[in-house]
């Protein structure tokens, strides 16, 4: 039985469900009206009304109005379908109240909502709109909180105008939202007439939604400024995938795709962007020599850069030859061989230590060389060695400064050296809105600057780091190259060692404390191509098989809420991390964040927000997924959820100790955190670690990504799923090339 052309308007008082994907939802909404119903003979007084539908992202507290039809259920009884949804303004007193005291408008809670409607009645809302000031009548209303109001009913209305055009073709409300924070005011003006800078502004918008809206606003398919933005999409995307540069023939028939225009369209407008400095080309030439006939083969290549990334490769290749290639040295000047050997004999003989061959060999080449490498793989003896290099500079009366790419991995390093350690932006002092402050002309007052964790190194960042060592100065990288490379563009460590510029010590052996570990054992037997081993009294590493992916993430489930706990004595929030290869899937990220926080943190009445397709709850584990210098919070901090406030719409983090404050409106920075990928994982270490292998992942399943994901493990290292996915990833060797050049200038 179904009832066509029906109509509902009435306030959402929860959703039950939401998917980010294509907005379908199922929000419970109380009626404007009890005669709205087909069924109003037999409703209770306060009874909701089930609404199922593609729908905006809606808040608790909001007014809609609806077209659809009504049918029942045979399960769940009557459900109004709807097919159109407008956000709107309550006209009944009572509504009005709801709708002001729903935590929609930042400083107006359910008391102050029924003062100010028993105040002004229905014309509350053209008061706030029109006569504001008129707010002071109210009982307890002062100055500072009507002007506050004013505020943030303005950003609501703003905020109501972006999504409603938005709306109209198909972006989420919580892409709204980001447009907003990014823009402000001049959103509409930004979003109609230049649609394409949303691309590189805002994360989570990408060329086909701009280009939606640039298309629906008129402009020609065939338009060089939409092949324009078209083209710098596509080398941004594959920046994204880390390739610092894209042939030419691959990147034209990828933007003709993209843009479903003929490939002479895009190589016309590539000519146009080079002539307007928007990218550089250069012609690169590989010698290569194949493995059979041994005949050396020349390949060139026309490789198209963003511009920014063609100077930061050759910025890096310029600054690095450069610093091996001067002569003086602050760290060398009045030094002996003979003084250091004594030295280095004196320091392992007081601490106890006894070096391997490589560990010194890896000491003495940081102190002779104006560029060093330090690799090797877990329990090889790099921090050792770091260490007693440290002890040789104390000695020698030498400055240094200790940095690595993220706070977690510079915490790290300061725990394991016991001296400071902090990211490299805040060694370059790096200020939002000027830059770096550290530089060619303001360079890092230092012998030697050291950076940890190098594999984490990606090329824009090398570049300023560059810059700001001193001519006469030393640089050390230390890092295992078998990890997974930098998140952003470029393999920097890997293509600094494969050109043979710095010296190299790479450390191989393991030594047998460490090799008593499962965990480190298991490492290099996946770095090596070897499938892991367990036993029945394994203590640090256990394998659980499961072949069905929702049983094994049921059973992950398990392991973190009861196991871990009972066998362990861990807390499964602040002990237990998981890492999977992949957001989609059963056992992916997305999927096992929403079970892991039903199971460990439950609503229980807790205050929650909705926002972006995710519920923030009082207690739960987030992450921060951006670089946030105001806050002091950067991309890779986890922390916990301690309070949420709806009326002052905002939430606080703690991190590490620190409170973090959040308005609503910031909410994107953060993601849950019981799941993370493996890629978010690098420069940390957790006191144990799940990971989810099952097929579902086969596209990610690659010997470096489950490496990276083992090590990050210091006491258990727990895998959950198949050993044919465990086997598919340690054979797949693989990994996708990345396209760089900065071996190939380094080397010529």
């Amino acid at each position: 039985m179904a009832i066509e052309d029906s109509k509902l308007s009435g306030s959402v008082e929860r959703i039950t469900y939401y998917n980010t994907e294509n907005g379908y939802s199922v929000i419970r909404l109380k009626p404007d009206s009890r005669k709205m119903l087909p069924y109003s003979h037999s409703v209770q007084r306060d009874q909701l009304a089930t609404v199922v539908g593609n729908l905006p992202e809606l808040q608790p507290g909001e007014w809609v109005e609806m077209d659809g039809k009504w049918s029942r259920h045979t399960k769940h009884g009557w459900q109004f379908s709807a097919e159109t949804c407008n956000q709107s303004r309550p006209a009944s007193v009572q509504g009005i109240k709801r709708y002001l005291g729903s935590g929609l408008v930042r400083g107006v809670g359910p008391k102050m909502a029924e003062r100010i409607v028993d105040l002004f009645g229905e014309d509350t809302l053209d008061i706030i709109d029109n006569d504001p000031d008129q707010l002071l009548r109210v009982l307890g209303m002062g100055k500072k909180r009507v002007k506050g109001i004013k505020k943030a009913w303005n950003e609501q209305r703003a905020i109501q105008e972006v999504m409603l055009f938005l709306q109209t073709h198909g972006v989420s409300t919580a892409l709204a939202i980001k447009i907003y924070k990014e823009y402000g005011d001049g959103s509409l003006e930004i979003v109609q007439n230049t649609p394409y800078k949303m691309v590189n502004d805002i994360r989570g918008i990408g060329f086909k939604t701009a280009d939606k809206i640039a298309r629906q606003l008129g402009l020609a398919h065939d338009d060089p400024g939409r092949i324009e933005a078209g083209i710098a999409y596509t080398l941004n995307r594959m920046a994204g995938e880390g390739h610092v540069y894209v042939p030419q023939e691959e990147l034209e028939p990828v933007s003709a795709e993209i843009l479903t225009v003929p490939l002479e369209s895009v190589k016309a407008v590539i000519d146009q962007l080079e002539n307007s400095e928007m990218i550089k080309r250069e012609t690169i030439t590989y010698e290569e020599t194949t493995v059979n006939s041994q005949q050396l083969t020349v390949r060139e290549e026309e490789a198209v850069y963003l511009t920014g990334m063609y100077y930061s490769e050759i910025g890096v290749t310029q600054r690095v030859t450069k610093l091996v290639e001067h002569r003086f040295s602050r760290v060398r000047s009045g030094l002996t061989q003979g003084g250091v050997a004594r030295m280095l004999q004196e320091i392992t003989g007081q601490s106890g230590m006894q070096l391997a061959e490589k560990q010194m060999e890896a000491v003495l080449a940081a102190l002779k060389n104006k560029v060093a490498i330090v690799t090797g793989g877990p329990g090889t003896g790099k921090t050792t060695s770091l260490r007693t290099l440290l002890d040789m500079l104390d000695r020698f009366g030498r400055s240094y400064r200790l940095a690595s790419p993220t706070g977690r991995a510079a915490k790290r390093l300061t725990e394991a050296t016991g001296r400071q350690g902090q990211t490299i932006h805040r060694l370059l002092d790096f200020q939002p809105g000027t830059g770096f402050g550290k530089n060619e002309y303001n360079p890092i007052d230092a012998d030697m600057v050291i950076v940890d964790e190098a594999s984490m190194l990606d090329l824009v960042l090398a570049n300023n780091l560059l810059k700001a060592i001193g001519k006469d100065s030393h640089l050390l990288l230390v890092g295992d190259v078998d990890q997974l490379p930098s998140v952003g563009p470029g393999d920097v460590l890997r293509d600094l060692i494969a050109s043979g510029v710095p010296a190299v010590v790479t450390l191989e052996v393991v030594f047998r404390q460490s090799a008593e570990s499962l965990i480190i054992q298991n490492a290099h037997r996946i770095n090596h191509g070897e499938m892991p081993i367990t036993s029945q009294s394994a203590r640090d590493f256990f394998i659980f098989v499961k072949d069905d992916p929702m049983q094994a993430a049921d059973l992950l489930v398990d392991v973190i809420k009861t196991r871990i706990p009972q066998k362990f004595g861990l807390n499964p929030f602040d002990d237990v991390q998981v890492l999977a290869p992949m957001y989609n899937g059963h056992m992916g990220v997305t999927n096992l964040n929403a079970k892991i926080q039903a199971a460990l943190n439950p609503p229980q009445r807790k205050p929650e927000r909705r926002q972006g397709g995710r519920v923030f709850r009082v207690g739960d584990k987030v992450m921060q997924v951006v670089n946030n210098y105001d806050k002091g919070v950067f991309n890779g901090d986890i922390g916990r959820i301690v309070a949420l406030d709806s009326v002052q719409q905002t939430l606080t983090l703690n991190v590490d100790g620190m409170p973090v404050l959040y308005e609503f409106l910031e909410l994107d920075e953060l993601v849950h955190a019981y799941a993370i990928s493996v890629h978010k994982s690098q420069g940390s270490e957790y006191p144990c670690v799940i990971i989810p292998m099952t097929t579902q992942h086969y596209l990610m399943l690659q010997r470096n990504l489950l490496y990276t994901a083992v090590t990050r493990a210091k006491k258990i290292c727990i895998l959950i799923g198949t050993r044919k996915a465990i086997r598919i990833a340690i054979q797949n060797q693989k990994t996708r090339d990345r396209h760089t050049a900065l071996d190939w200038r380094l080397t010529n």
